[in-house]
C-alpha cells in the first residue's frame, strides 16, 4: 500500500499482548480485539501500528481478518522485547537460530504459518541504559534493518536511555536515524533529551495515555510544544500504547478510542489542529515506510 493510505495512525498501539510480567491482563482474545477496533474506527482511526514482537502472543495470523472486519489497517511487527518477558529457554533457542535471519525473514517472507510480513522491528532498551540483552537484540536488528529497510521501534523504559539507543543504533551500528521510532518519551519529560533525540533526526514516539505516575498526559503537551516550537514537528508521532485488558475501551478503560477522543483535542490546544494532524497522517507515513522492492 501507499504510505500515505495509513490515513488517521495511532502510532504505538496493542492488539495482542501476554508477558509473565502481566498476569491475568493478558491482550488475547480476538472478539475483544474486533470491538476496541470498531471504537477506534468510530472515532477517526484508520490504521493501527502494532509493536507486539515475537513470543508476545502477537497473534499476526488473526490480524488480517481483523483489518478486513474493522476496515482499519494493521501493521505487524517483529523484533524482541525485554528479557524478562522471555522464559530463559526461550531466549536459548533464539541465539542459537540466529535472531537477525528471524527478523528478515519475517520482514520479507512472513510470520511462520501466517503469511503475514513484519512492517517494522521492536527491540527494547533498559532503565537509563543498554544491557547485554539490548545490545543483542539491536545488533540483529541493525542487522535486518540493512538488509530490509525496515523501521526499528524502540521501548525505552520509562522513557530514559534514548542517547544510548541512538549511539549503538545509530553511531556504531549504522541505522539511519530516520528510521528509528524512540517510544515512551512521554514518561521521561526531560526537554533536553528529547530535543537532542530529535537534533539527531530520530521520531519521537509520545506514546499513552500511561499511569499516571509516567506523568505522560499532564505534560506531555509541554512537551511536544517544546519540539513543534524548535522545528521538529514533521518527526513526531502520537500512540496509545494499551498493553493490559483493563486499559481496554471496552472494559471501561481509555483503550483506542482515546487517542483520537481525548488526546487529540487536548494537544490542539497546545500546538494547534494542523500539527496534531501531521503527527496522525503525514509523519507516521513516512516513519514507517519500507520501499519494499
Amino acid at each position: 500500500m501507499a504510505p500515505a493510505d495509513l490515513g488517521t495512525c495511532d502510532a504505538h498501539d496493542h492488539l495482542f499482548l501476554t508477558s509473565p510480567q502481566l498476569p491475568g491482563q493478558e491482550l488475547d482474545s480476538p472478539s475483544s480485539a474486533a470491538r476496541e477496533l470498531a471504537a477506534f474506527r468510530d472515532a477517526g482511526g484508520e490504521s493501527l501500528i502494532q509493536w507486539t514482537p515475537l513470543g508476545m502472543g502477537r497473534r499476526a495470523g488473526d490480524l488480517p481478518e481483523l483489518s478486513r472486519t474493522s476496515g482499519v489497517r494493521i501493521v505487524a511487527a517483529t523484533g524482541l522485547h525485554q528479557a524478562a518477558h522471555y522464559a530463559p529457554e526461550f531466549l536459548e533457542r533464539l541465539h542459537a537460530a540466529g535472531l537477525a535471519a528471524l527478523f528478515v525473514r519475517e520482514l520479507t517472507k512472513g510470520v511462520a504459518d501466517t503469511g503475514v510480513r513484519a512492517g517494522l522491528i521492536k527491540v527494547a532498551g533498559g532503565f537509563h541504559g543498554l544491557d547485554a540483552h539490548a545490545h543483542w537484540t539491536m545488533e540483529a536488528a541493525a542487522e535486518a534493518h540493512h538488509a530490509t529497510g525496515a523501521p526499528i521501534a524502540v521501548h525505552l523504559e520509562l522513557g530514559t536511555g534514548a542517547l544510548d539507543v541512538l549511539d549503538l543504533l545509530c553511531g556504531e551500528l549504522n541505522v539511519p536515524a530516520d528510521r528509528l521510532i524512540l517510544g515512551h518519551l512521554n514518561r521521561s519529560p526531560d526537554l533536553a533529551i528529547h530535543r537532542q533525540a530529535a537534533e539527531a533526526g530520530a521520531y519521537l514516539a509520545f506514546d499513552g495515555p500511561s499511569r499516571a505516575n509516567h506523568t505522560t498526559d499532564w505534560r506531555m503537551p509541554e512537551a511536544v510544544r517544546s519540539l513543534a516550537e524548535a522545528g521538529y514537528a514533521d518527526q513526531l508521532l502520537l500512540g496509545g500504547d494499551t498493553t493490559t485488558s483493563g486499559a481496554r475501551a471496552v472494559n471501561g478503560g481509555p483503550g483506542l478510542p482515546y487517542l483520537l477522543r481525548r488526546v487529540r483535542p487536548r494537544l490542539a490546544l497546545a500546538v494547534g489542529e494542523e500539527i496534531v494532524a501531521r503527527m496522525l497522517t503525514e509523519n507516521p507515513a513516512r516513519a514507517f515506510a519500507v520501499d519494499w522492492r
